[in-house]
């Protein structure tokens, strides 16, 4: 069987993290979404994605194909009943289709074509930013136990003191001392090769991607995600580090999402709580207004490429766009469109030629390389949201 995970409105939604990538390549617990389908699945996966991302993340498509919407968190249940899915068939949860069998994976999808099957049990979704941070906690547990069942732990040094011990993990490589971990509240994973340094106070539900560091005095609440190859210091709480981001210094940064390739100077400070205790609002791309999130924590959104200078403060719901450069004194604005370049005293265009060469310098750091296909689908973002940077 051949298995696409389509876009599906949730690309719209979880703006500004999916311009430059398909939702199922965002990262909630220690995985990504396409990483846990795979992994549950048995099986390969490609993408039904827009339309100026196919050529980075091309589709794959065969005589069957099961359609799956990426913005969902498999399950084993969940994959069992899409496995069984028959031709012509589509599971659905609330109207809205979860996956369907299909012969022609780009033709649009019509549901009353489709003999349907209702999904009656829980069902988790990444419909908004902010559910990334809002679901990590289950996401986490749930990937603890994919990658740790039938396996055993790397020996944890007598120097680390651990509490709940068996809910806690180490691959291969990682390296762990003089640190407290606190299983209590839910599990710790150590990806191959990370490394937690001396005198780091950490809490679970955590995970820490490969190759990545926490570094001297780090302080983590959980739920919180680092993927690969991050640097992390200070002070973090219920957040998702994408991967190949930095924040290596003291700070707070609590109820977020930050994207990949992002660096957070020395000293940066978000607010994830409003003085009045007020629902926090967050600008929405589908409305193009600020939305309620619901929610009385929510910190900082940050899309990919994106920077900030040291003591940088960051006010509660800001959101942050792709390639953004801030610096400079107070609070910038809390809505920080892509390709934005200064701070609170006013913004100019990041132009595009600065945008790749520095995109090369810090990816050529850990031997990628910043190629055409990156390169268009930058300068496709910054025409898109050209409309939003009225400087």
């Amino acid at each position: 069987m051949n298995y696409i995970l389509y876009d599906g409105a949730a690309h719209q939604s979880l703006l500004p993290l999916t311009f430059t990538k398909p939702v199922a390549h965002l990262r909630v617990g220690i995985l990504t979404l396409r990483e846990k389908w795979e992994k549950l699945l048995g099986s390969a996966t490609s993408t039904l994605t827009q339309d100026y991302l196919k050529a980075k993340f091309p589709l794959i498509k065969s005589e069957d194909n099961i359609m799956i919407d990426a913005s969902v968190i498999p399950t084993e249940t969940l994959v069992k009943k899409i496995k069984n899915l028959n031709p012509g068939q589509v599971l659905f949860k609330n109207k809205v289709a979860i996956a369907y069998h299909t012969k022609n994976p780009e033709n649009p999808f019509d549901f009353n074509a489709y003999k349907p099957l209702e999904i009656l049990d829980d069902l988790w979704q990444i419909n908004h930013v902010w559910d990334l941070f809002r679901l990590n906690d289950f996401a986490i547990k749930l990937d603890f136990e994919l990658l740790t069942k039938g396996k055993h732990s790397q020996p944890i040094p007598e120097t680390v003191h651990c509490i709940n011990k068996t809910q806690i993990f180490l691959e291969a490589g990682a390296k762990v001392e003089i640190a407290v971990l606190n299983a209590s509240d839910g599990p710790i994973y150590l990806g191959k090769d990370s490394e937690i340094m001396e005198g780091c106070l950490v809490r679970g539900p955590f995970a820490l991607g490969e190759h990545s560091v926490l570094k001297m005095g780090a302080k983590i609440y959980g739920a919180t995600s680092i993927g690969p190859y991050c640097k992390i210091g200070g002070e973090v709480n219920n957040a998702i580090f994408s991967g190949y981001s930095n924040k290596a210094h003291d700070g707070f940064i609590g109820n977020s999402v930050i994207g990949e390739w992002c660096n957070l100077g020395a000293d940066t400070n978000n607010s994830n709580l409003k003085n009045n205790y007020a629902n926090v609002k967050l600008w929405d791309y589908e409305s193009e207004k600020f939305k309620d999130t619901g929610l009385q924590f929510c910190g900082l959104i940050m899309g990919d490429h994106s920077k900030c200078g040291i003591n940088t403060m960051f006010n509660t719901g800001t959101l942050v766009g792709v390639s953004a450069n801030i610096f400079g004194g107070n609070f910038p604005r809390n809505f920080i469109p892509s390709f934005s370049w200064g701070g609170s005293a006013g913004f100019t265009t990041y132009q595009l030629n600065k945008v790749f060469e520095v995109a090369e310098k810090v990816m050529s750091r850990r031997a990628i390389e910043f190629n055409n296909q990156d390169k268009s689908i930058l300068k496709h973002v910054f025409e898109i949201t050209s409309k939003y940077r009225n400087f």
